[in-house]
């Protein structure tokens, strides 16, 4: 059952100039209580919400009871990006769509922490577009965050991103039935061969009235109109330089580790972008680690793989003791929190 919270933000400044006159910032946490725990943000991507973890939860296979990200342990934070519709309230949609970057969603997100006062982060995660968005997070304020994790994604954006945004956009205000003609698309677009084929084991050419992949398209179709416009524009606007200095020089500022996840066989976010990011980042940085993951999944991995995840990330997680001094009072590294 959902247990989803809001914060109303008034008269917000946005990057390009304009004024959201408000924004309800919708979100849910679990694990520890707020206070109690070191915290962890986990950033959704275009089909994810803020349900992570137990029943409908995306990332279950990462986030729970004993898991990778124990929720025995930490506190979790997981926003929606406004507009997306998950909280079922007409109040939280962008009207104007175009008038937002991944800067002013990382900026809401960071607002809706002080909100909570909630000055420090032990990590910030997420996968494709979610991972985007925890760049802008750490760039924007880069000495609050102590790991930052983006999967699946980069800092930056690409020519055939921008293209496939884009397509989408002109599918979703053209199309008689748009978010499933634009999940058609996206499905193509973000899978290689050898898993759409994997999934689908098509034995013969005859047209049914309606095919696996057709199913699997209707399966995936989550979002409202609003808010996949939205968020799949957001993916154009992905570049942590723009209007200001050079990547190395941002990246400098950053005192978190930085752990990046490429997937071999990623469509959208290729490897060997991560792969550069990681070269550039190790001339600056000691604290820059890279993993990748080899699998049909595509840029789907991310979600798909929790298990190959979860085993690269137990090292940070598992990485300092938690002593429980009392029923209420916390240490851990340099935290120290007290209810």
């Amino acid at each position: 059952m959902k247990n989803i919270r809001t914060i109303d933000l008034f008269n917000f400044d946005l990057e390009k100039g304009k004024q959201q006159e408000h924004i309800a910032l919708s979100f849910e946490v679990v694990g520890q209580p707020i206070g109690t725990a070191p915290v962890i943000v986990v950033n959704h991507s275009i089909t994810g919400n803020s349900t992570v973890c137990g029943r409908n939860g995306w990332w279950d296979g990462l986030i729970g009871e004993n898991k990778t990200i124990d929720t025995n342990t930490y506190t979790i934070i997981t926003f929606n990006i406004p507009g997306n519709g998950y909280n079922a309230n007409f109040e939280d949609l962008i009207p104007n769509y175009r008038d937002f970057t991944i800067r002013d969603i990382a900026a809401i997100f960071w607002e809706g922490l002080f909100y909570l006062k909630i000055k420090n982060l032990f990590a910030v995660i997420g996968g494709s577009l979610g991972g985007a968005i925890a760049w802008e997070m750490a760039a924007l304020q880069p000495k609050r965050i102590e790991n930052l994790i983006p999967i699946a994604t980069d800092w930056k954006t690409t020519d055939k991103i921008i293209a496939n945004v884009l397509i989408q956009d002109q599918i979703l205000n053209n199309s008689e039935d748009p978010i499933l003609e634009a999940r058609y698309f996206a499905n193509l677009y973000f899978r290689n061969t050898e898993y759409i084929n994997q999934i689908f084991k098509r034995t013969n050419l005859e047209i049914s009235s309606i095919s696996p992949i057709e199913k699997c398209v209707l399966a995936n179709n989550k979002c409202q109109i609003s808010g996949y416009r939205l968020m799949n524009f957001l993916l154009k606007s992905n570049d942590l330089t723009r209007k200001r200095r050079d990547f190395s020089s941002i990246v400098n500022t950053i005192k978190a580790n930085i752990h990046l996840i490429g997937i071999h066989t990623d469509g959208l976010f290729p490897a060997d972008e991560n792969r550069i990011t990681f070269l550039k980042l190790r001339k600056i940085k000691p604290n820059v680690f890279y993993h990748e993951i080899d699998s049909d999944f595509g840029h789907d991995a991310y979600l798909k793989e929790t298990e190959r995840i979860s085993y690269l990330l137990k090292p940070i997680f598992k990485s300092k003791k938690i002593i429980i001094r009392n029923k209420f009072n916390y240490t851990m590294g340099n935290y120290f929190m007290n209810t």
